[in-house]
């Protein structure tokens, strides 16, 4: 931090993506300040979505593979060790009208607002996978619940799965996940599909896909694991159950922006949109990184990707502001 109290580099979130720019940023001796979230929140708590995941098997270098928050507290304490400073609370206001940039968030001991000010912001607030809101939900995510096909999928070789929507991204997700199920079910509460025609064509031309219409799920069945689903038709009203041992949930997803409404340029579903081949967004000194501007790849090895072009692109408008 300069005399003035104005720092180099602020980082917002603590994600895959905010942890890596804190390691690039720290090692480039820009002395980052992440708020990081706070434990109790599930938009943007410590760590990300990863802290909710239990194995990840697709991350590279990890031969065994590695729980999520085995690999967040590695990242985290990498990123310390290069000297980036930790605050753990949560943004809840910030000026991006003139330089230096403004951000507010409460002091982690007394909840008082306290002013940080930065000649450049990393913004890594990831996005949240909206989900179904059943109480058995979140105590058997990761436990046969998910919401990520890619990152979970090789777990279910052979079984039975659901996966519950029906636009496109419902669809992708039972294509893909045809490669290790015995059977997958898609389950939507409309008889007819959102998804464009040449995913349902794909879709309904699958042998292993089946689909339930008209129905919603009223509860995820299973103590430790998932079992089964209890269904609801809602034309008849008729209950029933079906057997799976998987669950995905792909009813989409919200990038945590709410906070630079007014501020950043984002796109028609809320992502925050940056320039062709950068990480910068329409205000300058401003840089967005991972999920909360990427609807595209949504996996922790990209939002590390761009959590890095996002530090080196900061690095480089410091530079480029200093000559």
């Amino acid at each position: 931090m300069s005399e003035d109290g104005v720092r180099d580099i602020l980082i917002i979130g603590s994600g895959p993506s905010g942890l890596t720019a804190a390691i690039y940023t720290a090692r480039a001796n820009l002395a980052p300040l992440v708020i990081e979230g706070q434990p109790s929140s599930t938009s943007d708590q410590p760590g990300g979505q990863l802290m909710l995941t239990t194995d990840i098997e697709n991350f590279p270098g990890f031969i065994e593979g590695l729980a999520g928050p085995e690999l967040m507290g590695n990242m985290r304490a990498q990123a310390a060790r290069f000297g980036a400073e930790f605050l753990t609370t949560k943004v809840d206001r910030v000026d991006f009208s003139s330089s230096p940039l403004k951000v507010w968030a409460p002091d982690p001991s007394t909840g008082e607002p306290v002013e940080h000010r930065a000649r450049a912001v990393i913004v890594s607030t990831g996005a949240r996978s909206l989900m179904l809101g059943l109480p058995a939900e979140e105590r058997l995510l990761s436990r046969g619940v998910s919401t990520c096909a890619t990152c979970d999928g090789f777990f279910f070789r052979g079984q039975d799965i659901a996966v519950i929507g029906g636009g496109d991204s419902a669809l992708e997700e039972a294509m893909f996940l045809t490669k290790f199920g015995e059977t997958v079910t898609v389950i939507h509460r409309r008889k007819e599909l959102r998804a464009s025609k040449i995913m349902q064509d794909r879709a309904f031309k699958n042998p292993k896909i089946k689909f339930v219409w008209d129905s919603t799920v009223t509860d995820i069945i299973g103590d430790t694991k998932v079992e089964a689903l209890q269904l609801r038709n809602l034309v008849t009203g008729e209950e029933s159950r079906l057997a799976v041992s998987g669950v995905f949930v792909a009813i989409g997803h919200v990038p945590n922006t709410s906070l630079f409404e007014g501020w950043l340029d984002m796109d028609a579903n809320g992502y925050l949109v940056t320039a062709l081949g950068s990480t910068a967004t329409n205000v300058e000194g401003v840089f967005a990184a991972g999920d909360v501007q990427d609807h595209t790849y949504r996996q922790a090895i990209t939002a590390a990707g761009s959590g890095c072009m996002a530090a080196i692109d900061a690095e480089r408008w410091l530079e480029a502001l200093a000559s």
